[in-house]
């Protein structure tokens, strides 16, 4: 079995057969409105398609899941059709001991085993198919797994994962930002040996997580104009809205502070411009396969230009990472992103990319560690503990604004409980849920077991992360700003 996805750009722009021209086939994909990402399962021999696989990977394109996600199905299902083919059976005659004998591969005897939560990703989806198989396609009888109580996924991990959150000292993020990133010695002395690319973008980046909480998507793929940059005239307070690069696409306002910003602009100033000189030209050889933008319209969110030939309008916030990685825009040296942080290549980094700046800079965390430095957990950052710094951090000062100078430990928890019932809108928990962009606010409650950590016990919130060390700005402004916006819509839906 081989196994393809679906890229309609790829037919357009490189197939070239007397038999159906590119144009032809995207027509014909259009026409059948199968999308970028499908799964295609074809034989190693006659190359024909494989059933029940592309049947059930057309469904997946009919319920119009991402295409990430697609590709990340599809390969699962590849898998079990391998695992299946070496017991010398199909996926149609699985038996409740062959999905067992899978799963037991997969997490105890493969090399590299997954974990629960990996696991969990792959029960799912075979649960998915063979739901497919049974209800829809109508191919089976009954699953090959008996059914779990309550109708649940018996493949399921036993064990319910707890969400891991971790979150850093001021120490700890000032050590992993100036020294893993920024290529500084552990006391703040420049460090000439080091060969490390962008640490400049790579700390403003550190400094725009931290200073807004959003996720890696959201802020490794913010444009430019999104934060007020190319307006033409001094932004005060950056406010956007993330939407299409969000989690579930779920809508929220996004506010960067001020010391946020003074950390790009050294970027956009000292790095930027070198880098985008150099990948100009590199650029203008792939214009056909771009978004070039024309114009950009700061009121209405609105940006304009040409993509595969035809003119475009797209708004900011609907703007999914995929367009925003080949969005540039002309200037006086060619063509250049309009993502505010690039790579070596001109465009916006990828995962992986991140991913490996990450990486390096942890080795050079622990490479340089003594006793001097702050003491480094077992397991090395993610991009995501800034989020959990954030959340933690902003809790705690939202909680200490509310029980203000109150010294009686009951009288306290007296003044949480009126808070809570009479003043919903004002309570912490709730701002925090509101500006992370948690589904439930049972996922930002989780956090209030980390909030007493003795660890992150500061006089003030914030005060001296983001931004060069000794600045006044603290995360006060961003609580205030919160406050502010939480009044707003109060009173807005009481004119409504």
């Amino acid at each position: 079995m081989q196994l393809f996805f679906l890229n309609s750009k790829l037919a357009l722009r490189h197939l070239k057969s007397e038999v159906i021209s590119g144009e032809e086939v995207v027509a014909l994909l259009d026409d059948r409105a199968l999308e970028d990402g499908m799964p295609i399962y074809l034989d190693d021999e006659t190359m024909m398609p494989i059933e029940p696989h592309c049947s059930w990977a057309r469904s997946l394109s009919n319920a119009e899941l991402g295409e990430g996600t697609m590709k990340d199905y599809g390969r699962i299902l590849a898998r079990f059709s391998d695992h299946q083919g070496h017991r010398g059976r199909d996926v149609l005659s699985a038996t409740e001991s062959d999905v067992k004998a899978y799963k037991r591969v997969r997490t105890s005897l493969q090399k590299r085993p997954i974990g629960d939560s990996a696991w969990g990703k792959e029960s799912q989806l075979l649960d998915r198919f063979y739901g497919y198989l049974k209800d829809d396609a109508g191919l089976l009888k009954h699953r090959p797994v008996r059914a779990g109580s309550r109708g649940r996924n018996p493949l399921a991990p036993k064990m319910k994962q707890k969400m891991d959150i971790r979150h850093l000292t001021l120490g700890q993020y000032r050590y992993f930002r100036d020294v893993g990133l920024g290529g500084q010695l552990p006391d703040s002395s420049v460090d000439p040996s080091f060969r490390g690319w962008s640490p400049h973008r790579n700390r403003a980046a550190a400094d725009l997580a931290l200073g807004t909480g959003m996720r890696w998507q959201e802020w490794a793929t913010v444009l430019l104009p999104e934060l007020g940059i190319g307006v033409g005239h001094p932004i005060k307070e950056v406010v956007f809205t993330v939407q299409a690069c969000a989690k579930y696409g779920k809508a929220r306002s996004i506010y960067v502070p001020d010391d946020a910003m003074k950390s790009l602009e050294s970027y956009l100033l000292l790095e930027r411009p070198e880098q985008a000189d150099r990948s100009a030209k590199r650029l203008e050889k792939r214009h056909r396969d771009l978004f070039v933008v024309s114009r950009i319209d700061h009121g209405s969110g609105l940006v304009y230009g040409v993509l595969d030939g035809l003119e475009k309008v797209f708004t900011m916030s609907a703007m999914e990472p995929w367009l925003r990685r080949i969005t540039v825009h002309e200037t006086n040296v060619g063509l250049e992103a309009l993502t505010v942080f690039i790579c070596h290549g001109g465009q916006m980094p990828g995962a992986d990319s991140w991913k490996r700046y990450r990486h390096a800079a942890w080795r050079r965390m622990v490479a340089l560690a003594d006793e001097t430095v702050p003491v480094l957990p077992r397991k090395r950052w993610r991009w995501h503990d800034l989020r959990h710094t954030y959340a933690l951090q902003m809790l705690n000062y939202l909680e200490r604004q509310m029980d203000g100078e109150e010294p009686d430990a009951i009288e306290r928890r007296r003044r949480h409980r009126s808070y809570l019932s009479s003043h919903v809108r004002l309570n912490p928990l709730l701002i925090v849920s509101r500006r992370l962009g948690h589904s439930s606010p049972a996922t930002t409650f989780e956090y209030l077991e980390y909030s007493d950590d003795l660890l992150n016990d500061f006089d003030e919130a914030f005060r001296g992360w983001v931004g060069e060390l000794g600045s006044e700005a603290t995360y006060a402004q961003i609580a205030s700003h919160a406050f502010r916006l939480e009044n707003r819509g109060s009173a807005d839906a009481a004119q409504g």
